[in-house]
């Protein structure tokens, strides 16, 4: 009897150990930001406004968690409406042949540091999938009377020629590299 009782107890605690959490992006504690370069003198910024994410967790930790982002090109915010409509046509993002773009975790990591860890993943802009390294600062969770809640921001930069965004391919006007500061926070399911 003693060893069943050891057994069961052995595989519920490998069953819980290996439990997964499940988390959606809450966009109206969340957003999607970048900035660039314009003129070499200033930076323009900008942010999108319509996207959808997931989070799944494996305990409290982040190690192995998997992130799944899509986001809808059409709701880029500049807050110049002639600036969105120009980054919406083909000199840009070409919204209507690519309307969104992905991002899939392929592996998340922590660092030396507290609460920090780096999120590698593959980027779709355009149908050109990339490599790409996010530092993720984790903010913790939280419980209240809205349920349970996960915080993080995480940033990043890329080369936009490398998705095909080539309009002023000498980046004299619009620079090349292209910051990323995404502020997340996450609902349990």
């Amino acid at each position: 009897m003693k060893k069943i009782i050891t057994l069961v107890a052995l595989v519920f605690f490998s069953v819980s150990t290996f439990a997964q959490t499940q988390w959606t992006v809450d966009p109206y504690h969340s957003s999607l930001n970048f900035n660039i370069s314009h003129s070499g003198i200033s930076i323009v910024n900008g942010k999108f406004l319509d996207y959808t994410g997931s989070l799944t967790t494996k305990g409290d930790a982040l190690n192995d968690a998997i992130f799944d982002f899509t986001v809808k090109i059409e709701s880029i915010n500049t807050h110049v409406e002639d600036r969105d409509n120009h980054l919406k046509s083909a000199d840009f993002f070409e919204v209507e042949k690519y309307p969104e773009m992905t991002f899939k975790s392929t592996k998340i990591s922590a660092t030396e540091k507290s609460n920090q860890y780096i999120l590698k993943g593959e980027l779709t802009i355009k149908g050109v999938t990339k490599d790409v390294v996010f530092d993720v600062h984790y903010g913790g969770k939280v419980k209240n009377n809205q349920g349970e809640k996960l915080g993080m921001k995480a940033e990043t930069t890329i080369n936009r020629f490398d998705y095909n965004i080539d309009y002023d391919p000498t980046a004299t006007g619009v620079g090349k590299e292209v910051n990323i500061v995404i502020h997340l926070q996450f609902a349990k399911q």
